[in-house]
């Protein structure tokens, strides 16, 4: 047992508080909670025990305080909270477990019948899918109802009568039923009276509050809701379908008695027509529930229609008999219950829109234990009170006496920062955090405080100076008080009922029958000294009780200390917010009266100061429920450890801005504004009262070295103390150093005023040090120029005569220069754009400025100032904001970003004023590595963008530029300048053209290989370009058919070329001036004739011709190539895109093709690739894995085997999926141009060569690259060999070499993404040949299987007879079709989805696979094909595999398939595919 700890006091409440001695419990181990009902009470010990004492009715036991009963039951369960009802018990184990006990006559255990023994009470919320058990937290006990709290601040009830706050008819309520009307709102504390309950609940937002919709009329039997301005609508609209009771009056009710209430409400009415709505309600309500008298038990009898009529008659005679000054009061008070506000239920619970995912949460905590912010930990202030239940004493506090059905707020009390509330039998209380008291209801025995008379609105009870109320608790007729006095042990004040003499006279009254007295104000109870430190009280019934501490070592005394001035504090900041802050907000003329500067800087204080007020309010609670709950009291969650960033961060706020020159010299026009409040105008000192903080900051630290002591040092808790004293020590030192500061820069502008320095005099600046009689000057200075450095904590000022010149410091670098024999003591400072040298007279004068400039540098950019040394300079590479005055490149520009030693280096902002800004990366002040740039148009009124790379200021490397007329650049740049790779697109919107060049630029301008085109004249043209001229060989396809070849010179095709149109026919001569024909030539028609002479004019105009018509024989026909030789104008494929493989093998590093070092080269990618990542945050998970294992160097030096070529395999793969690699870059740009060219108009079926031709000189040329990359690769065609065997002889057996070519390695990373483009050529070249095969397609594929297999001569053995459908077998007949063969039928049919050769080759292995394993079952023996046998087999399988563009697919194996694989095996299977293909298509007998 801890010594002195949770001690109980136990006394009456009606004794005099003379003759009054509490008996003391002695317990084996601390208690830890108590609670009273009527005639008993539980207490909650140490390790979860609960002992019950007093009347025990329903076990007919009367047992003393001094030897309480255990509840043996619970003994297995760690009970964490109890509660005690008026003739029943509860209690909530650590898993948040219900238990209840006691009589049951109402309900109230949750249970069918009375319980004489703890039994549980299941919280199940069915509202969510599937339903859970609540996890109750907090739980309160009346007469006839309970009230839980769940860990989801949610309110549960069950019991009896109108207190539970349910939408219900009947009654009881044997199962805990949610609290609809607080669903949707954050209960915080609930507290029971008789026959009335409350609730304190966390206020909604503003915006909360304003959007929230208002829900429509409920169901019959519901409550209707409605905003506050429409209830006067409500109330006065139709008594037959609303009842000011909260009830809405359905058919049933109205037309036949079918609820409790066994009368008419019809003929109610009408009987009533004449008296006061108030009246009525209060007498409807007392019929009903409250037949016994106001404080009887509910009746269950019901009443009959006449005893209602008779009981209205006598009201009706009381009210004409009365005076209508009375009568008009009684309708005040009927209308002032409208200013309750009711609660906007929602439909349901908040969990119920998701399945519950409930999992294991702390112990619950006692209902006092308060709110917790959802960001610092600490309760919350911003509360509402809510009443509901009987209100006949006015215990609700809505302004009458009506009784509720559902939660209303009490809006006097929302906005008073309310932390706990407390019920008495008919009346109620309220704590705020100000330590307030407001008390309402019934006062037939004093027991509010104040008046005798009852009262329905929260009024303050009164209390005596100097006291602060921190706990409180109400009995039946009686309230109990805990405050702190005038010292550190608190007092205990009570109010209500006496007995024997009177005490006071001036403070108590006699009751009207003459037997007891009661006191008005609270009254001190003297036995409290006795009693040490109180930690809490609680009342019940008749009898009060007190927990309490003694002082161990001075622990429990440091902790009072604490929270008794920081209650105190509070109270203080809370005044000078309500009359200083607020008085000054509400003045109009303050901003005029202060000036528009000091007004900012005032106000700007004043938020800070209500944003510490609020906090120290909140920890002052905190503190308060850290006493009161002693079952978590331990310096672990002590509030101000806990809490220690919170409170440093609110006071350096305050401090930051407080201004001691500003301040005192408006400290008249404050005071004046202020008004005519004595109060505050009267000795206001606005400097003291903005400095009483640090008061109290020093006392944090004073006493937790207090409660420090109390530990061995060795201990947890003495390291958490002595930490957090440490920290409110350094916070409280460095205040007062500002405090310091703040003194010697009001007497330095007292020393130094003048209109000369008036301009630097600003709110936060503070002077640190000043040079006097030229103890710093400027080295090399003039012998009789003045010179004065003044070091403010934000800059450095040099002041020459009337000038002035100001260094930020937050760009300003010091340097240290080593003294030399000279005896010059220097000091180096460096600027953005300046650099001086200052001279100090002595070396103790340049290490005190040394030591200054690094401190007020180092703090000013957020460092701690504190051990920077005379010789080390503070953060050479910082982030900071500067505006250039004299620059030439930046003048007038303003930057935000990072620096290193004066120059703009890293990334960061430029903003110039004419609207131009870059944004990325510097190095030595100029714009280096990547950026984004903005540059104002000022003819197009718009503005032109750049995103890319920049080396030493200038565009230099990859970007994209976007014009501001529209076209876009997206390329190489070189000094500021297109130059290499690039393409530029035209706007779409243009008025003369649109177009898209891609190819290569020379000093911005188009000079090299380059496709453009035309969209708008439907033209594109290919080959070179010189100066922005089309200039040497070319192709030209329209969009009309036409192709052209030729050379082009200034712009013109002249001299020899080609033409050939759609219909094949062709033209090869003379040309000139853009594309005319003019001069000697040959014509060959589509038929074979040829036109040969003098060619003049335009194709598509008309042609002059002076020739010879020459129509040729049919053996020269016959002898004669049909397709003319195309390709003899054009630009070689192995000249075209060099500038991509240039750009390529730059970001490597290399100057040329395979000129540069192949370590530099794998550096730059690994550094390419961790930039990239580095920079770019929005890359998928996928794309960031491919990065990481890119930035891996892998082992290219080590000689190529069979082993680790697929390592390679696997690399190339992954570098071109990504653009940021510059093989994947390479590989995008090669698609792109690829693509630009063979795409729209360019889908030409002339191109076709071209294309192939094309791209086979990628690949040449990307092998070169990969070869350099690793040398180990073997040339194009060579052979990679296995890897070195232990044993030469096996080895050299099972040697299995691989003959490597570039096609094998990289086709397969270029052809799928070139496929299209090229396939659409192929089809268009085969587009004759694949009609005709088509046709004999489709007529051949209608016969059925055995018919098309006779007519293709397969022989009748290799004739399938049963096929598998679903696994079961069934004959093969004459009429079956697609019957046969079906796997090599299908395996065929899958070469429509491959890309690469070596993929479409390996489809048809394995189409001749499946052939065999069909063929196979049908004859005996070993079997080996001969083609006669195959061909028209497989020739059967290609027609029923019906596939499209087989010629397209034939041509394009041809063209690209390894030069190793046409010899082979797979060469023969290719030969046989494409033997059928030409069979379909040419044999005329099928």
């Amino acid at each position: 047992r801890a010594p002195g700890r949770g001690l109980l006091h136990v006394w009456p409440s009606g004794e005099g508080t003379d003759q009054l001695f509490p008996e003391t419990a002695f317990l084996s181990r601390p208690v830890v909670q108590v609670s009273l009902g009527e005639h008993h009470g539980m207490l909650l010990l140490q390790g979860g025990e609960v002992f019950s004492f007093g009347e025990l009715s329903w076990r007919g036991l009367s047992v003393p305080v001094s030897a309480p009963l255990l509840e043996a039951s619970l003994l297995e369960r760690v009970v964490v909270h109890v509660a005690a009802g008026g003739f029943h018990c509860g209690a909530i184990s650590e898993q948040g477990s219900v238990y209840m006990w006691g009589e049951n006559a109402a309900g109230q255990c949750g249970q069918t019948e009375d319980g004489s023994v703890p039994c549980p009470v299941t919280v199940v919320d069915s509202e969510v899918i599937p339903p859970v058990v609540v996890r109750v937290v907090g739980l309160a006990c009346g007469l006839e109802h309970s009230l839980a709290l769940s860990d989801h601040h949610e309110l549960w009830a069950w019991g009896s009568g109108c207190q539970l706050g349910l939408v219900t008819k009947t009654f009881p309520v044997c199962k805990p039923q949610k609290v609809e009307h607080l669903a949707g709102r954050r209960v915080i504390q609930v507290a029971c009276g008789a026959y009335h309950s409350l609730a304190l609940v966390h206020s909604l937002p503003a915006q909360d509050i304003g959007t929230q919709s208002t829900p429509k009329m409920r169901e019959r039997g519901r409550s209707p809701q409605c905003p506050v301005i429409d209830r006067e609508e409500v109330f006065t609209a139709d008594d037959a379908h609303y009842c000011p009771l909260g009830v809405e009056l359905s058919e049933v009710m109205r037309s036949e008695v079918n609820t409790p209430l066994l009368f008419s409400v019809r003929a109610l009415l009408l009987v009533c027509a004449q008296i006061p709505h108030a009246r009525i309600n209060t007498l409807i309500f007392d019929l009903v529930f409250c037949s016994g008298g106001a404080s009887g038990p509910l009746s269950s009898s019901p009443v009959s229609l006449e005893e209602v009529r008779l009981c209205l008659v006598k009201e009706k005679q009381a009210l004409l008999s009365s005076s209508l000054t009375n009568i008009h009061q009684k309708g005040n008070a009927a209308t002032s219950r409208r200013l309750s506000l009711p609660g906007i239920p929602t439909h349901g619970s908040p969990r119920r829109r998701h399945h519950c995912a409930c999992g294991p949460t702390p112990a619950a905590q006692a209902p006092s234990a308060g709110p917790d912010d959802a960001r610092d930990g600490l309760p919350s202030l911003e509360t509402e009170v809510w009443s509901w239940g009987r209100g006949s004493e006015g215990q609700l506090g809505h302004g009458d006496q009506l009784a509720r059905l559902q939660p209303l707020c009490i809006k006097s009390l929302t906005g008073q920062e309310v932390i706990k509330v407390a019920a008495g039998s008919h009346h109620s209380l309220a704590l705020t955090a100000q330590c307030q008291v407001y008390s309402w209801g019934s006062n037939m025995c004093g027991q509010l405080g104040h008046v005798k008379t009852p009262v329905t609105v929260p009024q303050l009870a009164k209390l005596s100076d100097g006291l602060r109320v921190w706990d409180v608790s109400a009995g039946q007729s009686h309230s109990l008080l805990l405050a702190d006095g005038d010292c550190v042990q608190p007092v205990l004040l009570y109010c209500g009922q006496k007995s024997g003499k009177q005490q006071n006279r001036s403070f108590s009254q006699s009751s009207p029958t003459g037997g007891e007295s009661y006191a008005v104000r609270p009254s001190l109870l003297p036995f409290y000294i006795e009693m040490s430190y109180i930690s809490s009280v609680c009342s019940g019934g008749q009898l009060c009780a007190a927990l309490t501490d003694r002082n161990v070592m001075g622990f429990i005394a440091a902790i009072h200390e604490l929270a008794s001035s920081e209650r105190r504090f509070s109270c203080w900041t809370s005044d000078v917010r309500k009359f200083l802050i607020a008085p000054l907000r509400k003045k109009g003329e303050s901003s005029s009266t202060l000036g528009e500067p000091s007004a900012r800087l005032f106000f700007a204080l004043c938020d800070s100061f209500v944003h510490l007020s609020k906090l120290v309010g909140r920890h002052a609670t905190s503190l308060s429920y850290f006493l009161q709950n002693a079952q978590s009291r331990d310096v672990a969650s002590f509030p101000l450890l806990t809490n220690t960033e919170t409170f440093m961060e609110t006071y350096c706020m305050l401090y930051s801005l407080f201004s001691l020159e500003a301040l005192a010299s408006q400290q008249a026009v404050l005071a004046q504004l202020c008004g005519s409040d004595e109060s505050v105008s009267g000795k206001l000192d606005l400097v003291s009262m903005f400095y009483q903080p640090l008061q109290q900051l020093h006392h944090y630290n004073r006493v937790l070295l207090k409660m420090a002591a109390c530990y061995d040092v060795l201990t947890m808790e003495y390291q958490s103390l002595q930490q957090g004293c440490s920290h409110f020590e350094a916070l409280s030192l460095s205040l007062l150093r500002k405090k310091k500061e703040a003194e010697n820069t009001q007497l330095f502008w007292k020393t130094h005023s003048g209109k000369t320095i008036e301009n630097l005099r600003l709110p936060q600046r503070r002077v640190v040090c000043e040079s006097n009689n030229r103890s710093l000057t400027p080295q090399n200075a003039g012998r009789f120029s003045n010179h004065w450095f003044i070091l403010f904590n934000d800059a450095l000022v040099h002041s020459q005569f009337s000038t002035h010149h100001v260094y930020p410091l937050t760009c300003l670098w010091v340097k240290p220069i080593t003294e030399d024999r000279s005896g010059v003591y220097a000091i180096r400072i460096i600027c953005p754009e300046e650099s001086f040298t200052l001279v100090a007279s002595t070396p103790q004068e340049k290490n005190k400025w040394l030591r200054a400039l690094n401190q007020a540098v180092d703090q000013v950019l957020g460092g701690a100032a504190q051990g920077s040394s005379p010789g080390v300079t503070v953060a050479v590479c910082r982030t900071a904001s500067y505006k250039f005055i004299a620059d030439e490149r930046f003048k007038e520009a303003e930057y935000s970003g990072s620096w290193m030693a004066g120059r703009v280096h890293g990334r960061g902002t430029m903003k110039w004023p004419d609207g131009r800004m870059y944004k990325g990366n510097f190095k030595n002040g100029l714009e280096d590595g990547y950026g984004e740039c903005v540059i104002p148009n000022k003819v197009q009124n718009k503005h032109d963008a750049y995103q890319g790379q920049w080396r030493e200021g200038k565009i230099h490397g990859f970007g994209k530029y976007r014009y501001a007329s529209g076209e876009v650049y997206e390329g190489c740049f070189c000094d500021g300048q297109r130059h290499g790779y690039g393409m530029l697109s035209s706007s779409k919107l243009a008025r003369t053209s649109s177009s898209v060049f891609i190819g290569h630029w020379v000093q911005d301008r188009k000079t090299g290989y380059g496709v453009h085109d035309d969209i708008t004249r439907g033209e594109k043209y290919m080959g070179f370009w010189l100066d922005d001229q089309r200039h040497g060989s070319a192709v030209v396809v329209t969009q009309y058919g036409l192709y052209f070849e030729g050379s082009f010179k200034e712009n013109r095709m002249s001299g020899s070329g080609l033409l050939v149109s759609d219909d094949d026919t062709v033209f090869h001569g003379e040309f000139s001036d853009d594309w005319t024909i003019n001069g000697k030539g040959v014509m060959t028609l589509a038929n074979g004739d040829n036109l040969d002479g003098l060619f003049s004019g335009e194709w598509r105009t008309g042609l002059k011709v002076a020739g010879t018509y020459v129509k040729p024989t049919l053996e020269e026909y016959e002898s004669k190539e049909k397709n003319v030789l195309l390709g003899q104008y054009v630009v070689p494929a192995a000249q075209r895109w060099i500038c991509v493989f240039d750009e390529c093998w730059s970001r490597l590093g290399c100057n040329g093709a395979g000129e540069g070092e192949r370590s530099k080269a794998w550096e730059n990618i690994a550094v390419t690739i961790t930039t990239a990542r580095r920079q770019s945050p929005d890359l998928s998970k996928s794309h960031t894995k491919v990065l990481e294992s890119l930035e891996f160097i892998p082992h290219y030096g080590e000689p190529v085997t069979t082993t680790n070529y697929d390592n390679i395999r696997r690399y190339l793969t992954k570098a071109c999926e990504t653009p940021h690699h510059p093989l994947g870059w390479l590989v995008e740009t090669l698609v792109t141009a690829y693509r630009m060219t063979y795409v729209g108009v360019g889908s030409n079926r002339r191109l076709l060569q071209q294309a192939v031709q094309e791209l086979q000189a990628y690949l040449t040329h990307f092998y070169t690259i990969i070869r350099f990359l690793f040398p180990g690769l073997p040339g194009d065609g060579g052979i990679i060999p296995d890897p070195p065997h232990p044993d030469p002889f096996k080895g050299r057996r099972n040697s299995d070499k691989v003959e490597q070519g570039c096609s094998s390695l990289l086709l397969p990373l270029l052809l799928p993404r070139l496929y299209p483009p090229l396939f659409t050529l192929y089809c268009l070249q085969q587009e004759q040949e694949e009609a005709q095969y088509w046709e004999r397609i489709l007529r051949l594929n209608k016969q059925p299987d055995q018919s098309l297999l006779g007519f293709l001569g397969v022989q009748e053995k290799f004739w399938p007879h049963w096929m598998s459908i679903l696994g079961e077998k069934k004959q093969i007949v004459s009429s079956s079709k697609d019957a046969c063969f079906v796997s090599a039928v299908e395996t065929l049919q899958q070469i429509s989805t491959t890309f690469t050769p070596s993929d479409k080759l390996m489809v048809i292995q394995r189409t001749f696979e499946e052939l065999t394993l069909e063929v196979k079952p049908l004859l005996a023996g070993d079997f080996l094909w001969c083609m006669d046998d195959l061909f028209p087999l497989f020739l059967y399988v290609v027609l029923r595999a019906r596939i499209r563009n087989l010629g397209a697919e034939v041509s394009l194996i041809e063209d690209l398939m390894d030069p190793n694989l046409q010899h082979g095996e797979t060469g023969l299977m290719f030969t046989t595919l494409k033997a059928c293909f030409i069979q379909i298509q040419q044999e005329s007998t099928l």
